[in-house]
């Protein structure tokens, strides 16, 4: 196996800190941004030309739907592309001194602060996650193989997203170019090789019952379905209320969803977490795991009795997120209305949850009223040379971790390419712990600078995986440390 003549630069962990520096924070479509803001996101593509010179160089790139930034690495043949994905939009941090910490961030989230964790260089900032980390181990991995006259066999494309965390709009616009541009070249069923977004992260003991070091590799995502639940009734003075009032009502409504929650059923994608789990699960559920999953019903049932996102693996979830009533202490409302934030599982439909919604509350004074809906989004296989691609890849950067496909909880841009790609997967491959999820839209995000070098090494080895040359080389490329003792 021949070794490849990659040199990665040093520096990515001030690269990342550079891009945190811009407040890239996205605005619903429609509303307008602040003017900070808006110079940061004219600036960001130009900051990231200067920090990944040789990708702006060489690669062909065009920007779509004002802030979608699309790039197209040229192999020895345009069929069967890869597509990797990430978004440099990120949610709202506070930008003053006061409110930040009031909030429990220790320094800056828009500081790109670097420093240290038990010893280990970190960055510090909005986005060291979600996703600028992702961004830069992908763009790092790129342009070391530019910088060793890397040429894959087959074309790359890289899609970055500038509005993901207000609903991907530049990712569906590039989705639908891209579609139009492979069949356009390539005939009509042309689809991508494999599609690689954010979503899972290497993290320690992904279940209770489980040891060791897990990639987790989202094969699908929930759906998601957010609806109004409104109840209207006769107003008055409060000194004398009648029965049945809109806010009663409305509370019979929600504790009768609290009640009955949605049946949990074993899906495709949780089957094959948990039979990838098996070999790493310890104690009586490790000697109960393999019969559960044969008959399926037991293991969803001791999914769904675990709570949290072991039962949200199994089951649509129903979360109660905003209540509305009243305009003064002493008058009663004449309306009174609640939110609900339902993520559907595969296997079920934005209308069978609205459907399961006005069954469970039997009230017909209680108007159901769908605000957005998506349903879950296609399966991608957990065998085949795809999935295999992305365990050796994780296999070259995190060799302790085992690769576990999972069902994704939250939406990414990648929804966009599942309507039309059958191998689409979410994986970001950082080291994340339960702290460091739980910074994730929250506060105190970081990243080790050791994770961002391991994470483009994954990136390398996903890219020339799949075959290419190096200036001189008479043999495909596979990928291959720089050098013995796997440093680079």
């Amino acid at each position: 196996m021949p070794v490849s003549p990659v040199t990665p630069r040093p520096g990515a962990g001030h690269r990342l800190a550079e891009l945190i520096r811009l407040r890239t924070v996205s605005a619903l479509h429609g509303e307008p941004e602040q003017p900070a803001v808006a110079a940061d996101f004219e600036a960001f593509p130009e900051l990231m030309a200067r920090l990944y010179p040789l990708v702006h160089q060489r690669l062909d790139h065009e920007i779509v739907d004002s802030t979608g930034l699309l790039f197209r690495w040229r192999g020895a043949r345009a069929a069967d592309p890869l597509v990797l994905m990430a978004h440099w939009d990120v949610v709202p941090a506070p930008a003053d001194q006061a409110q930040w910490t009031a909030v429990g961030w220790e320094t800056d989230p828009f500081a790109g602060t670097e420093d240290h964790v038990s010893g280990e260089p970190v960055v510090r900032g909005r986005g060291a996650l979600d996703d600028k980390g992702p961004l830069v181990a992908l763009l790092e991995a790129v342009e070391n193989l530019l910088a060793a006259g890397f040429t894959p066999d087959h074309d790359v494309w890289l899609v970055f997203g500038g509005d993901e965390e207000v609903g991907g709009r530049n990712a569906a616009a590039i989705s639908d170019l891209l579609r139009e541009r492979l069949r356009e070249e390539q005939g009509q069923g042309a689809e991508p090789w494999l599609v690689l977004d954010e979503g899972g992260a290497v993290v320690p003991a992904p279940l209770s019952f489980v040891q060791g070091t897990c990639a987790m590799v989202g094969l699908a995502e929930k759906g998601q379905a957010q609806l109004r639940l409104t109840v209207s009734g006769a107003g008055g003075h409060a000194s004398s209320p009648p029965s049945g009032t809109p806010i009663p009502r409305l509370a019979r409504a929600l504790r009768r969803l609290e009640r009955r929650p949605f049946p949990a059923r074993l899906n495709g994608t949780t089957s094959a977490m948990l039979g990838a789990l098996t070999p790493l699960a310890s104690g009586a559920a490790g000697r109960a795991l393999p019969w559960a999953l044969r008959s399926g019903t037991v293991a969803a049932r001791a999914l769904g009795a675990m709570g949290g996102e072991a039962a949200a693996m199994v089951r649509t979830t129903v979360a109660q997120t905003r209540l509305e009533a009243g305009t003064a202490n002493n008058v009663l409302p004449s309306t009174a209305s609640a939110t609900l934030d339902c993520r559907i599982v595969p296997g079920e439909t934005v209308a069978g949850v609205r459907d399961g919604i006005v069954h469970r509350i039997a009230d017909p004074g209680v108007q159901v009223e769908l605000l957005h809906g998506q349903d879950p989004s296609g399966e991608s296989p957990a065998d085949g040379n795809r999935f295999a691609a992305l365990d050796a890849a994780v296999g070259t950067s995190w060799p302790d971790a085992t690769t576990v496909p999972y069902l994704l909880m939250a939406a990414t841009d990648s929804r966009h390419f599942h309507a039309w790609c059958r191998h689409v997967y979410r994986f970001a491959p950082l080291w994340m712990d339960d702290a460091q999820r739980a910074s994730i839209h929250g506060e105190n995000e970081w990243v080790s600078v050791a994770s961002l070098e391991r994470g483009e090494r994954f990136h390398r080895k996903l890219i020339t995986g799949r075959g290419g040359r190096f200036p001189d080389s008479a043999v495909t490329a596979p990928g291959a440390m720089t050098a013995p003792g796997g440093q680079g």
